[in-house]
C-alpha cells in the first residue's frame, strides 16, 4: 500500500464517520408551555376553565344509601311491614360561556340506582337542556317539581322535554313552556301541554302561581305556594285546584298543604307537615289526609343525614305509614 492510498482511504473513512455522526445527532425540541387549569369564577363556584377553551365546566353529584319502610294497616295478606334498601348515584355536568347571543349553557345530569337483587346498571338520563339566556330546550324538571321543603307533601312534579322562555331578577321570575306529554294509554299520541309561572319576593314572603293545561284532555291544573320567614323558621303553605285528569295534577280535584320548617341549629332543621285531599284520586266523596315530620342534619360539609315520617289515610283505603332514613355524599 503506498501513501496515496493511505490518505484516499484515511479521508473516505473520516467522512463517513462524520456522516453516521451527523445523521445520529439528537435536536431537543422546545417545551410546550404546560396550561394549568383555571378557576373560572364567572358563573358562580366550582366551575374551571376547560383548557383551551373559554367554556366553564362544574362536576357534582351524589352518592345516596336510602332505607325505606312502610306499614299497612289492617293488611288483609299479612303483609304489613316492609323494607327496601336503595342505593343512586348521580353525576351532573354543567358548561356555560359567554357569547354575542348571551351566556350559552348546557347542564347533563345521570343517575342510576340499585335495591334490594336489582342492580339498575346504566345511567339513564335525568336531565339533559341547553340554554341561551333565558331560552331552555330539553328534558328537564318542571315548574311543578318546584314545591315545599320538606318530604310529606304531594304537590307534583315531571320530567318532560320541554322549550321555553324564562325572565328572571332578583325579585321577580316568569316563565313560559311548552311541553311534550306522554301517551297514558295505549294507541294514545302523545299530547302537548303549557306551563306559566310568576313568582316574587315581599319583604320576608315569597309566592309562587302555577298554572297548567293538557290540550289532549282539555283539563289543567293551577297551584299557589307561599313562604314566609316567621319567628324561629319558614311557614309555607300550598293549594290546588284541577278541573280533572291531566298530566300536570290530578292526585285530587282540591287540596291545600302547609310545614313549619324550624332550623333548631346551623346543621338541624326539623318539618312537621299536613296536606288535605278532597276527592283523592279524583273519585267523588274520597277525601284524604296525610301527616308527617321530616328531620336534617348537615354532620359535615357534604355530608348529610334526612329521616322522615308519613300516615297517609284515605276514605276508600286502610291507613299506610311510610318514611325512609337517608345518608347522602354530595359533592
Amino acid at each position: 500500500m503506498n501513501i496515496k492510498s493511505l490518505l484516499l482511504g484515511s479521508a473516505a473513512a473520516l467522512v463517513a464517520v462524520t456522516g453516521a455522526q451527523a445523521a445520529d445527532a439528537i435536536v431537543a425540541a422546545e417545551p410546550e408551555p404546560m396550561e394549568y387549569v383555571r378557576v373560572c369564577d364567572a358563573f358562580g363556584t366550582g366551575y374551571f376553565y376547560i383548557p383551551g377553551t373559554e367554556t366553564c365546566l362544574k362536576i357534582g353529584g351524589y352518592v345516596r344509601a336510602q332505607l325505606n319502610w312502610e306499614h299497612v294497616e289492617n293488611d288483609p295478606d299479612g303483609n304489613d311491614f316492609g323494607l327496601d334498601a336503595r342505593t343512586r348515584a348521580y353525576l351532573s355536568f354543567a358548561a356555560k360561556n359567554d357569547s354575542e347571543v348571551g351566556t350559552i349553557g348546557s347542564f347533563i345530569a345521570l343517575r342510576t340506582w340499585a335495591e334490594e337483587d336489582y342492580n339498575g346498571g346504566a345511567f339513564e338520563i335525568d336531565e339533559a337542556y341547553i340554554t341561551v339566556g333565558g331560552f331552555k330546550v330539553g328534558y328537564m324538571y318542571n315548574y311543578w317539581d318546584i314545591g315545599l321543603s320538606g318530604e310529606t307533601d304531594a304537590l307534583g312534579s315531571n320530567r318532560l322535554n320541554a322549550i321555553g322562555y324564562e325572565y328572571s331578577t332578583d325579585a321577580f321570575t316568569a316563565g313560559v313552556f311548552v311541553d311534550e306529554l306522554f301517551a297514558s294509554a295505549p294507541g294514545e299520541n302523545d299530547g302537548v301541554g303549557i306551563e306559566a309561572m310568576v313568582s316574587g319576593s315581599f319583604g320576608v314572603a315569597t309566592a309562587a302561581l302555577l298554572g297548567g293545561y293538557d290540550f289532549a284532555r282539555e283539563e289543567g291544573a293551577v297551584r299557589l305556594i307561599v313562604e314566609a320567614e316567621i319567628g324561629p323558621g319558614t311557614l309555607g303553605v300550598a293549594g290546588i285546584y284541577s278541573s280533572g285528569v291531566n298530566q300536570y295534577y290530578d292526585l285530587a280535584q282540591w287540596t291545600v298543604a302547609g310545614e313549619y320548617a324550624v332550623k333548631l341549629t346551623d346543621k338541624l332543621k326539623l318539618t312537621p307537615a299536613a296536606q288535605y285531599f278532597w276527592d283523592y284520586d279524583l273519585i267523588d266523596g274520597n277525601d284524604a289526609w296525610t301527616a308527617g315530620v321530616t328531620l336534617d342534619y348537615q354532620i359535615a360539609e357534604g355530608l348529610a343525614f334526612k329521616t322522615t315520617a308519613n300516615y297517609f289515610d284515605e276514605d276508600a283505603a286502610d291507613g299506610v305509614w311510610t318514611g325512609y332514613v337517608r345518608l347522602q355524599r354530595s359533592f
